[in-house]
C-alpha cells in the first residue's frame, strides 16, 4: 500500500533539510549519504518505484560532472594552479593589485574548472601568499570565495547548478556564456571595490617588499596535454557538439597515458558529489510523483509571466534555505509559467549562484574556504564574512535582475 502524501512529504523534507545542513546531529552522514538514504526510503515505502528513480537520474549531468572532474584532476596534478600562484606573486606589487589578480584568476578559472575545485586548490595558496607577504588573510579569503561563486556563473560547466540548468534548458554553451559573462565580470569588479572599502587599512597604497618566489614542480607534458584537451573541448562545444560529449572526449584524451596511473586520477574524483546528484534526482522525482510540485507551483504562482524580480527573490531565498542545487531541482517546474523561458532559466542560474555569497554557509565553496583556513589556524567567522557577503549579494542580484529584464 502506497504511503500517504504527508508521510512522503515528511521524508522529502527531512532529506532536504539534511542536505542543506550537510549532516544530521549525532550521525556521521554527509550530503551524499543523506540523499542516497532519502531516495532509498522513498523507494522502499513505494513513494516512487525503483524504475522511476533510475529514470530520474540525468546521465548527461552525471557524465559531464565526472568528465570535468577528470580534467580538473589532471590540471591539479600538472602543477597548473601552483603556476598561477607564482604569477600572482610575481605581478602583484601592492595589496590592491594582489586582490585584483586573485579575484580575476579565481573568477576566470571557476568558469572552466568548477568553483569548488578552485577554492579547494587556491585556499592553501592564498594562505601561503598572505603569510609570506605579512597581510591579513581574511579579506583575500572572502574575495576568493565570492569571486569563485560569481565567476562560475558565466559558463554551463562553472558550477553544479549551472550544469543542471544547462541540461534542463537546452541553452547552448555559447548563448549561456554570452548572457551571463557580462553579469559575472561586473560582479567581480564590485567584489574588488566592496572589499577595498570594507578593509581600508589592509589596502592602503603601500608596496610589497621583494620576496623569494616559492618553487613548485610543474609537470609540463601533462600540463600541455591538459591545455590541448580543454581547448579541444571548448572548440567542439562552439561547433555545436553537446557539452557532455565534448567533455567526455577531453577526459578520454587525458586518460590515454603512459605515465599517470588511472588509480591516481580516480582517487581524486569527488565520487560523493556524483552520489549526491544521483540521490537528489530521485528525491526530486518523488516531489513530482506525489503531487508536491503541483502544490509548490500553485503556492508560488507569479502574477506575470515575466516576473523576474519574484523569481530572483524566490531562487535566492530557497538557495539559502536548502542550497542551490536542490533549489534548482525543486523550482524547475515553475519556469514553465514564464513567457520567455530561456531568460527565466538564465535568471535562475544567476540568482541561485549569486545567492551563495550571502552567508558563510550559502555555498559549498564558502565552507571549503572556511574549513581549510581553520585547519591552518585562520578563523573566518560567520559575522566577518557577512559584512562583505551581504553587500556583494545584494548589489550583484540587483544588477543581474536588471540585466535580464532588458531582454523581456
Amino acid at each position: 500500500m502506497a504511503p500517504s502524501f504527508w508521510f512522503s512529504s515528511f521524508v522529502i523534507v527531512i532529506t532536504i533539510i539534511g542536505v542543506s545542513l550537510g549532516r544530521y546531529p549525532f550521525l556521521r552522514m554527509n550530503r551524499a549519504t543523506i540523499a542516497f538514504v532519502g531516495v532509498v526510503v522513498l523507494i522502499l515505502c513505494k513513494s516512487i518505484s525503483i524504475e522511476q528513480a533510475y529514470d530520474a537520474v540525468d546521465l548527461n549531468t552525471i557524465v559531464l560532472l565526472f568528465s570535468v572532474m577528470i580534467i580538473n584532476v589532471n590540471f591539479r596534478l600538472s602543477g597548473f594552479f601552483n603556476l598561477i600562484s607564482i604569477y600572482i606573486l610575481k605581478w602583484a606589487k601592492t595589496p590592491r593589485q594582489l586582490l585584483a589578480l586573485l579575484i580575476f584568476f579565481s573568477g576566470f578559472l571557476s568558469a572552466l574548472f568548477l568553483n569548488d575545485t578552485i577554492v579547494l586548490v587556491f585556499t592553501p595558496l592564498v594562505l601561503d601568499i598572505t603569510i609570506v607577504l605579512k597581510r591579513n588573510p581574511l579579506p583575500y579569503l572572502i574575495a576568493l570565495a565570492t569571486s569563485a561563486n560569481i565567476g562560475s556563473v558565466s559558463t554551463i560547466i562553472g558550477n553544479p547548478q549551472n550544469i543542471l540548468i544547462g541540461n534542463f534548458s537546452e541553452i547552448s554553451f555559447v548563448k549561456f556564456t554570452v548572457f551571463l559573462l557580462p553579469v559575472a565580470v561586473i560582479g567581480l569588479i564590485f567584489i574588488w571595490f566592496i572589499i577595498v572599502f570594507l578593509y581600508r587599512k589592509e589596502f592602503l597604497p603601500v608596496k610589497f617588499e621583494p620576496i623569494t618566489m616559492p618553487k613548485f614542480r610543474i609537470y609540463h607534458p601533462l600540463l600541455k596535454k591538459a591545455v590541448v584537451s580543454t581547448l579541444s573541448m571548448l572548440f567542439a562545444i562552439i561547433l555545436g557538439v553537446p557539452v557532455a560529449v565534448a567533455a567526455m572526449g577531453a577526459a578520454s584524451i587525458l586518460l590515454i597515458t603512459r605515465r599517470l596511473k588511472a588509480e591516481r586520477v580516480f582517487s581524486e574524483i569527488d565520487w560523493s558529489l556524483l552520489v549526491f546528484f544521483a540521490g537528489l534526482f530521485g528525491v526530486t522525482k518523488a516531489v513530482d510523483v506525489i503531487g508536491l510540485s503541483d502544490r509548490l507551483i500553485t503556492l508560488f504562482q507569479f502574477e506575470s509571466g515575466n516576473d523576474l524580480v519574484s523569481l530572483t527573490i524566490l531562487s535566492t531565498v530557497t538557495s539559502n534555505i536548502i542550497s542551490n542545487v536542490p533549489a534548482v531541482l525543486l523550482l524547475k517546474n515553475i519556469i514553465q509559467s514564464f513567457t520567455n523561458i530561456k531568460i527565466a532559466w538564465l535568471t535562475m542560474a544567476m540568482a541561485t549562484t549569486f545567492a551563495g555569497n550571502l552567508t558563510l554557509i550559502g555555498s559549498v565553496a564558502n565552507l571549503i574556504v572556511a574549513e581549510t583556513a581553520k585547519k591552518r589556524g585562520v578563523i573566518l567567522t560567520f559575522a566577518e564574512y557577512l559584512k562583505s557577503g551581504f553587500l556583494i549579494t545584494l548589489i550583484t542580484l540587483l544588477l543581474g535582475t536588471f540585466w535580464f529584464s532588458l531582454f523581456i
